[in-house]
Parts: C-alpha cells; sequence; structure tokens
C-alpha cells in the first residue's frame, strides 16, 4: 500500500517558495493573497514498515532543526489556509527530485527498492486567501502547473481530512506489456499519407512519404529484405520511426542543404545548399588561406567544433537551440536544452572536459496582454521558466554560466528562441592517440551509459522540425537529469583515460537510433538488442525504446577486452 510522507517548515521560519509563490499570486493573477505555505510530498509505494518510513521521514526527507515530517497524515494542522492545491508529474514524466528520494531511501534503509518500487514527488501550496475554486484553478492551471507533464489536485480547507491528509496518488505508467513490432502500410490515398505523419509526428512532407513508399515497392529491396525475415513490402514501426527522426529537419537540416532560388530586385541566384555553398565552403576558404597558423582540429565533423588552445588541450565549442520543448515546458525543456548541449561537447573526439555554459534568450514581451492560442503559455510564464531551467541545470551539473543576454521581440510569441552554449577542455593527447580523433572497428560493443530510457524524449526531434499546434505531443519534452549527466561524466572521464572506449557520442533527439546509426558508419553495420536497454518502467515499444531521447546518455564503442573492467567501473559510479 502507497503511504505518504508530508514535510513543511516549522512555524515561524521563512518560507522562501511560499513568498514567491504568493507574490507571482498577486502580481501576475491579480488575486489576493495574504500568505501561502509550501510542504514536499514524497509518495512511497513499496513495501515498507511503520518504522521504516519514520526512518525516513526523520532522515534523508527531512531536516528536523527545521522541518517538521508528517507520515501518513496531514501537515496542514494548525495552518490558516483556505486552499489547498498539490501539484505532482503526469505518470511517465521523469521525476528526478523522486529518484534521488528512492536512491536517499536505499542508503538510509540498507537494502534496495524491488522492481516496481520507488518514489514520486510532488508539491502542495496552502493558499491563505478567499479566491474561490475557481481563483485556486487559474493558480494551478496558469501559474504553478504544466498540463502537459503536471497534474494537480484542488481541496478546500473544509474538505480536507486533517488527520489523514490526502490519499497517496501513485503516478504509474499503466503500461505491463510492450507491443510487438508492427508493420505500417504506405500504399494508400495522400490524405491518409500526410495524416499518418501527423498523427505518428513524423514531420515527413508528402513527397518524402512517396519517396520511403517507393523503396519498399523495389523488387530488389523486397527480395533482400524476403532473405532477411522482414516484411516484404512495408516497413516496420521502428523502420518508419528511425527514418523519419534522420530525414527531419532537425537531424539533417534540409532548408539549409536544399537548391533556393534567391530573388533581389532584378537579379536572381540559384544557391545549392547554403550549408555546403556558404557556410562549410567559407569556413574552408579561411583556414586555407590561415595556413600553417590554422587551428582548427575537427569543424563539420563531431558532435562540436575543435580548435587548438595551446599544447596540452584543445577547446570543444557547441551552441544549439531548444525553441519548442521550451515553449511546451519552459522549465523542463529549457533545463533540457542547456544539459542537452553539455553532451554536444562530451560526446566530442574522445570526450572533453566541461568547463562553461552560455545562452541567449529571445522572448515576448512579458507584459503581453494580448490573446494566446490555446496551451500557448503567456510570455512572462515562458521567461520565468527558461530561466530558472537553464540556471538549475549548469548549477546542478556543476557547470558554471559565464555570459548571456535576453532579447524582447513580440514576434517571439509563437515560439521563444532559446541559444544554449557550452564549452569543454579535451587533452591534446589521450593515450597516444589525438584527443579530437576516434574510431569504431568491426567486433566493438555497442554499449550505452547514464540514465533509463523512458517514454519522455520520444519524436523530440520530429516535433521540433514542425510548426507547434494543440496536437504537439507532451512526450516530446525530455526532463533533463543534471545529477545523473555528472555522475556519468564523471565515470567516463576516468574510463575514457584509461582506454575503456575507442568512440563516444550522445543519445541526441533520436536516441539509440542516431547515436548508433552515427558510430555504425565507420564499423559498416552494427546489432542492437533493445531488450537489454535498461528502462525506467515496463511496456514501452521496441521503437520507443529505439527513439527515446536522453540529456544523460551516452553511446560508447567498446573493445571486447575492455568490456569486464568498463562495466564494473560503470556499476561502482553507479551509471
Amino acid at each position: 500500500m502507497p503511504h505518504r510522507i508530508e514535510v513543511i517548515g516549522k512555524d515561524g521560519l521563512f518560507d522562501a517558495l511560499g513568498a514567491k509563490t504568493a507574490a507571482r499570486v498577486r502580481e501576475n493573477l491579480g488575486l489576493e493573497v495574504r500568505g501561502v505555505r509550501t510542504a514536499q510530498v514524497y509518495t512511497i509505494d513499496a513495501d515498507l514498515s511503520a518504522d521504516e518510513l519514520h526512518q525516513l521521514a526523520a532522515g534523508p526527507f527531512s531536516d528536523p532543526i527545521a522541518q517538521e515530517a508528517h507520515v501518513d497524515r496531514s501537515c496542514a494542522n494548525g495552518c490558516a489556509f483556505d486552499w489547498l492545491i498539490e501539484i505532482g508529474y503526469l505518470p511517465g514524466v521523469t521525476d528526478n527530485v523522486g529518484r534521488t528520494a528512492r536512491e536517499s531511501a536505499e542508503v538510509r534503509l540498507g537494502r534496495k527498492f524491488a522492481v516496481g518500487e520507488n518514489v514520486y514527488t510532488s508539491v502542495q501550496y496552502l493558499v491563505d486567501g478567499a479566491v474561490g475554486r475557481d481563483g485556486a484553478e487559474r493558480i494551478a492551471r496558469d501559474l504553478l502547473a504544466n498540463q502537459l507533464i503536471q497534474r494537480w489536485t484542488i481541496i478546500s480547507a473544509a474538505e480536507l481530512d486533517r488527520e489523514r491528509g490526502l490519499a497517496p496518488l501513485v503516478p504509474k505508467v499503466t503500461r505491463e506489456k510492450a507491443a510487438a513490432v508492427e508493420t505500417v502500410d504506405l500504399e494508400r490515398p495522400d490524405e491518409e499519407l500526410v495524416r499518418l505523419s501527423r498523427e505518428r509526428t513524423l514531420a515527413l512532407s508528402l513527397d518524402e512519404l512517396h519517396a520511403i513508399r517507393d523503396h519498399y515497392r523495389d523488387p530488389a529491396v523486397r527480395e533482400v529484405r524476403t532473405k532477411l525475415g522482414l516484411p516484404t513490402d512495408k516497413p516496420t514501426d521502428v523502420e518508419l520511426e528511425a527514418l523519419a527522426q534522420t530525414w527531419s529537419e532537425h537531424c539533417k537540416h534540409k532548408i539549409f542543404a536544399a537548391d533556393i532560388t534567391y530573388v533581389d530586385g532584378e537579379r536572381t541566384r540559384e544557391i545549392n545548399s547554403l550549408f555546403a555553398g556558404y557556410i562549410k565552403a567559407s569556413t574552408k576558404r579561411i583556414r586555407a588561406e590561415k595556413g600553417e597558423n590554422d587551428f582548427c582540429l575537427s569543424v563539420f565533423t563531431d558532435n562540436a567544433g575543435v580548435i587548438r588552445f595551446n599544447d596540452e588541450y584543445s577547446l570543444v565549442m557547441k551552441v544549439e537551440t531548444h525553441n519548442s520543448p521550451s515553449a511546451l515546458d519552459p522549465y523542463g525543456g529549457a533545463l533540457t536544452g542547456i544539459v542537452g548541449v553539455n553532451r554536444d561537447p562530451f560526446g566530442t573526439g574522445i570526450g572533453s572536459r566541461l568547463i562553461f555554459n552560455t545562452d541567449v534568450f529571445c522572448f515576448a514581451s512579458p507584459f503581453w496582454d494580448k490573446p494566446l492560442p490555446p496551451r500557448l503559455l503567456h510570455p512572462k510564464r515562458i521567461f520565468e521558466g527558461v530561466r530558472e531551467g537553464v540556471e538549475h541545470g549548469g548549477n546542478k551539473s556543476g557547470i558554471p554560466t559565464i555570459n548571456g543576454s535576453i532579447v524582447f521581440d513580440d514576434r517571439f510569441a509563437g515560439k521563444p528562441l532559446v541559444f544554449c552554449g557550452t564549452a569543454g577542455l579535451l587533452p591534446a593527447t589521450v593515450n597516444g592517440k589525438p584527443g579530437h580523433e576516434k574510431e569504431v572497428r568491426p567486433g566493438d560493443l555497442a554499449v550505452m551509459a547514464g540514465g533509463r530510457i523512458g517514454a519522455d524524449g520520444i519524436h523530440g526531434a520530429t516535433m521540433s522540425s514542425e510548426e507547434l499546434h494543440e496536437g504537439s505531443p507532451a512526450t516530446a519534452v525530455q526532463i533533463g537529469d543534471p545529477i545523473t549527466q555528472k555522475r556519468m561524466t564523471d565515470f567516463l572521464l576516468v574510463a575514457r583515460d584509461r582506454g575503456f572506449y575507442r568512440s563516444i557520442t550522445d543519445n541526441g533527439a533520436g536516441g539509440l537510433s542516431s547515436s548508433i546509426g552515427e558510430m555504425a558508419r565507420d564499423s559498416g553495420g552494427c546489432e542492437i538488442h533493445l531488450e537489454r536497454a535498461p528502462l525506467k518502467y515496463a511496456g514501452l515499444d521496441p521503437w520507443m525504446i529505439l527513439l527515446s531521447e536522453s540529456q544523460e546518455r551516452m553511446t560508447l564503442a567498446v573493445p571486447p577486452e575492455h568490456w569486464d573492467a568498463f562495466r564494473a567501473l560503470a556499476e561502482k559510479n553507479g551509471s
């Protein structure tokens, strides 16, 4: 039976989160409240005794000097409030505090939780003010929660059973069994193909769908598929999702690579790829002009650029945007943005040590007073969430943010621009080889390290490649876990220096599909055992396991002779 532990600050102590929330309610919603008190709630879905629950309540879950902990009863006794609002995550959404709470509980109790046992967290807000139920609903919906990833409970002071409190609510994913690999019939009318792309968030154009369909019509392709035991004339859902991810604007940059007719007054120019003809070509020309003074070591070939810094180190730098996720969930999307760009310099060459972050934010006016489309968040809320997300992502990863800027323009109301950048230091040589080089050899083991795979982060690449709309999937926003990432990077830097792996790359917007797909180009192919992938919970379909991205997962090429030592080091570091 699930249990609740509610932790609240002792009377007379300043509640910073409560005071901040009360000020935001008055300023942003125009509701008069006298004050807000907050409590941290831990829902424990595990077979624990009463003594064990009280050990956790008095130990890692609370500070006995400053806080009171209540086991299976409300912390609201003695509090003056009118409405209780509790905000928690929806089933399947990453709960970083809950994961840390579970690990702390295991250390305190001296044993591991069983499979299926977990700790879930939520925050309780005790609102002192006659705002009415409609006002309480506004506070929850418009200020405290993001309905894409969070749920809320609202109850009045009169309705609350102050002795028993709220019943434990376990936000478990209900999938018990994964679906088998399915085939997708592309022999359908054009309007149904377009609907298929929309419903599955494939972000494929009709011409691209036709190209994929024609590929599976090819007799030579069908012959090969028959020999391999694959469906002859239809792609599997795994194949179709992987193709959509690889062909997405986010991953392939089709606009930069396209043929463009540029008209400027009377002049018309035909441009064959802005990327190849201008960005890449100009870089190549400048490097040639520099001659022996060219300090570029790796350009356009890896996850980030590498330049020579001095005889001992090279500097790795990467900047990218995380616009669509930040529009859907400002805090989680921006946290994912900064933690996500961290992974690129880390996955460059043989792996760099991350040293600083930088950012540029572009928002509509925080004083926006015009109507907004459904599910589009107010610019001020996006502003506050993005700033906090980038701050927390950097701080919890132990990487300082050294500079940044903010631009306001009402044209950013539809989608903010959230630029995040990270630099790393890469040894000039690692184990006698240039640090910016890596390789994959046939026979190397494809190994994933870091966080577990979940339903969040699916369709991140394809969702970011289309316009935001009411049906944009919440699962596309992967909630970054900077603490897990920090542990993983520390572990992998040790593995790097010991020569335990030959290549490293990140599980970017296409998850294992993109990371192993990139690495397999060097080896001539690969074999992936999805059933071996560690999951957050059971029931993920095979294509989900392949496509789910993460900011705190890396894929490595480990020589078989180093596997035992690599695995032992990973287990020692909890990765």
